[in-house]
């Protein structure tokens, strides 16, 4: 088995998917990187940890891309969490880009109540980090952490008291405002938009599948 070549082509695949299926991105980065963690994990048994340095530098080189060491990292640490069960259910509403952020962590506990957070409260991936930061999961008490890793039922935004930090209040309402009236401007014209961006997409899928078929 040519363990690269298995590895290019999941993450050709995907980036062909990110291009074609917008809507789907998340689902499409979740299931790739979890098959190249899945690969890495094969290759590692048989070359040793190096092999990772070695395909993230063929990896730049071929699909002209950073597939840091780190990244490849990140998706074997996430296979390994979920093929071992460590992981809770995944959440649809969890980029990778949020899991990136709470893999770096090697304590299960920690993992499970973020990603419990971040599903509950509808947190984007600022959010997160600003969660992150600010050691909430640090300051729980010690019976809470106890009942988390008994799977309490209990609602675990109940345990965090006023985790949000809020800063600059009255610019970040300037800001949310001068968004929204952009978003609206914008909305105006999506139909016309919408039908333009179908038809580069139909091309870019065309030229994306000539580019990779001529390497």
């Amino acid at each position: 088995m040519n363990y690269y070549n298995e590895i290019k082509n999941e993450l050709i695949n995907n980036e062909i998917n990110r291009k074609v299926k917008n809507y789907s991105i998340n689902k499409s980065d979740l299931n790739s990187y979890y098959n190249v963690g899945k690969i890495l994990n094969e290759a590692g048994k048989h070359y040793g940890e190096g092999i990772i340095k070695e395909y993230s530098q063929k990896l730049k080189y071929d699909l002209n891309k950073n597939y840091s060491v780190r990244l490849l990292y990140r998706m074997l640490k996430y296979y390994n969490f979920v093929s071992e069960e460590k992981m809770p259910t995944l959440s649809a509403k969890l980029s990778w880009s949020h899991y990136d952020e709470i893999l770096r962590f090697d304590d299960i506990n920690k993992i499970a109540f973020y990603i419990k957070i971040s599903e509950q409260q509808n947190l984007s991936v600022r959010q997160l980090r600003e969660r992150i930061k600010s050691n909430v999961y640090e300051r729980l008490p010690e019976s809470t952490k106890n009942k988390l890793i008994k799977q309490d039922e209990s609602n675990v935004v109940n345990f965090v008291k006023n985790p949000i930090v809020i800063r600059n209040d009255e610019k970040r309402i300037f800001k949310s405002k001068r968004k929204n009236k952009i978003r609206k401007n914008y909305q105006k014209d999506s139909s016309f938009f919408n039908n333009l961006l179908l038809n580069y997409v139909r091309i870019t899928i065309i030229i994306v599948k000539i580019n990779y078929l001529l390497k």
